[in-house]
């Protein structure tokens, strides 16, 4: 698989039908009666957005004002920095910090074994143009604009907070295999660090980063010890720090990893610990000496129109608004609480955490909110919500472990399974679908959104995958692409992960599974706000017209549900089911 091989992003989760036993969780009955109230907050006037909004309203996340965002940095900065660096005994010479998809300074640890193992440290970020190039088997920018302008604010602001902290970002134009060894060579540094990824265009250029790093040759002098008088090439170290569970901690190998999420879980909460943030101190200088850092670049520099996000939610990159978002959700609105029941919301911010695009760049640590989520435990409440968070948190380093196992059967048509099925690339098809213009007002309502904003409610990314796939028949790894252009939150491991499962191609025996649109859109678009926000056309009907307004009212349905169409007998609709071979999603839960 080359560089540019296909891959893709639900930066959600497969949903599960039980719920793990704990002795730490309050009945239902409980929680439902505790937050009535809450919900009912959460699903009207805490979302800010609804069918009745103008067509250009918009709704930051996080939706604080800057200098509160800025104080509520510090104040986590103080609370996960170790008090004082007196007394730590650090290394000789330069260390460089090569920062990939780990765009933070808190629990980072790449960038705390550089600090403690040199006098000097250069963190560089590479603007890879690889990244920025098309996707292998459907031509589709590899980055979209929006992801752009997300990353490009998340550099701004890594760039920003290592300044405060004695250090700067050197931010260079080119390809890492080329750039490290050279500042390497310039500057005599005996190691470059990084975070460690697992998949096969990270892989290659690690590789290549080693090749070239071999071909420097240090002076004895320029060496982290003086103990050996030979000349020797500077050590590149890679650092495990994408999870929450720590892969050299887990009951087992990758390669004997359950096949089933439910085993895994229970196994690792059974028989494994988390690690604590790991606690650098608050200030990381001396910076390396360095004539020209560099600045944070522009869309138009990356070849890319600057996106205007209009409608829906706008995101704000970096660390500082990760750490505000922890805040405003777990704190200032008292929403974690009640997230296991909001959390299948479709319209507006506070349905859920919207982690997701931090968590994929790296601007925030799942360790970090695993901390946060037991200090509310202990100082507010812990229930099914608080552990839901956690629970949720496991999948994704499920699929992170995933990737180890099975390399690149993630990113094949048959998936890790081999599973052969016949797919089409219908061109017009697929259009309609990444467009928005399928006759079914719930697809069409998310496709947008994702369009507009990069982001999409995990219930719409699991309905837009089964109706591509299963109504449509459709190469699911088309999907897989346009999802890789578009979302904020793509992370090849969580999100080809999904994509698979859904296609009925992954690791998980379960297949087949179809989500009925209809009932979707009653279960959790009852009034049809979501379509009716996204669709204005449709803000005119009466709200059990909104999903199937008909074709003389919106536009035709470009193909025939496989099941579950409006007013189709149940014995017809059993026997197309029975026809299909497929197993209808019903009560399922993350």
């Amino acid at each position: 698989m080359n560089y540019n091989t296909l891959r893709i992003s639900f930066s959600s989760f497969p949903l599960l039908k039980t719920l793990p036993n704990s002795s730490s969780l309050k009945p239902a009955t409980q929680i439902a009666a505790k937050s009535a109230h809450r919900r009912t907050f959460i699903m009207n006037s805490s979302s800010k957005l609804d069918s009745r909004s103008s067509s250009s309203s918009t709704c930051l996340v996080p939706g604080l004002e800057s200098e509160e965002m800025d104080r509520i940095a510090e104040q986590m900065y103080r609370r996960y920095s170790s008090s004082s660096s007196s007394g730590i005994k650090r290394g000789k010479g330069v260390a460089i910090v090569w920062f990939r998809n780990d765009l933070r300074v808190l629990d980072n640890e790449a960038l705390y074994k550089a600090w403690i193992s040199s006098e000097a440290v250069l963190p560089v970020y590479c603007v890879d143009p690889r990244l920025f190039g098309s996707t292998c088997y459907f031509g589709f920018p590899k980055t979209g604009a929006l992801r752009a302008q997300f990353i490009v604010e998340c550099l701004a602001d890594l760039k920003r907070n290592l300044t405060k902290r004695g250090l700067n970002l050197l931010i260079q134009h080119g390809k890492p295999e080329e750039i490290l060894p050279s500042l390497a060579k310039a500057l005599g540094a005996h190691t470059v660090y990084a975070q460690m990824e697992t998949c096969s265009e990270e892989l290659y250029v690690e590789r290549m980063v080693t090749k070239g790093l071999k071909t420097v040759v240090l002076s004895p002098t320029s060496e982290k010890s003086a103990k050996s008088s030979a000349a020797r090439s500077p050590t590149f170290q890679l650092v495990w720090g994408t999870t929450m569970y720590h892969i050299d901690d887990l009951p087992f190998d990758t390669n004997s990893l359950p096949d089933v999420y439910t085993q895994f879980r229970k196994s690792v909460e059974a028989k494994c610990a988390i690690r604590d943030c790991i606690r650098l101190p608050a200030l990381l200088g001396p910076p390396a000496s360095i004539d020209n850092w560099g600045s944070v670049p522009s869309l138009d520099k990356l070849g890319l129109q600057p996106p205007s996000v209009v409608k829906g939610m706008r995101f704000i990159g970096g660390e500082s608004a990760a750490l505000s978002r922890i805040y405003e959700y777990f704190w200032k609105k008292d929403l974690l609480r009640i997230y296991k029941e909001t959390r299948n919301g479709m319209l507006g911010p506070d349905y859920s955490t919207k982690f997701s695009p931090w968590l994929a760049s790296g601007s925030i640590s799942p360790r970090l909110i695993h901390e946060e989520v037991r200090r509310y435990e202990r100082e507010r409440e812990a229930n099914q919500s608080t552990y839901w968070v956690l629970f949720e948190l496991i999948w994704r380093d499920y699929f992170r472990f995933l990737s180890v196992k099975y390399g690149n059967s993630l990113f094949h048509l048959g998936g890790p399974r081999k599973v052969e099925l016949k797919w089409n690339q219908d061109k017009n098809l697929f259009e309609s679908w990444r467009d928005g213009c399928t006759g079914y007002p719930l697809i069409d309502a998310n496709m947008k959104e994702l369009s507009t904003t990069g982001f999409m409610s995990n219930r719409g990314r699991q309905i837009v995958c089964s109706f591509l796939v299963r109504d449509m028949g459709i190469d699911w790894r088309m999907g897989a692409e346009w999802f890789e252009t578009c979302l904020l939150d793509y992370d090849p491991c969580s999100n080809y992960g999904n994509w698979t499962y859904g296609a009925g191609v992954g690791n998980d025996p379960r297949e087949d599974r179809y989500f009925s649109i209809p009932k979707q859109a009653q279960t959790y678009d009852p009034e049809g706000e979501y379509v009716a926000y996204w669709l204005p056309q449709l803000r005119m009907l009466p709200k059990d017209k909104r999903h199937f307004p008909g074709k003389m009212l919106y536009i035709e349905q470009v193909v025939p549900l496989k099941f579950g169409n409006p007013g189709k007998p149940q014995s017809q609709d059993s026997a197309r089911r029975k026809n299909f071979g497929g197993k209808q999603a019903k009560d399922f839960r993350r």
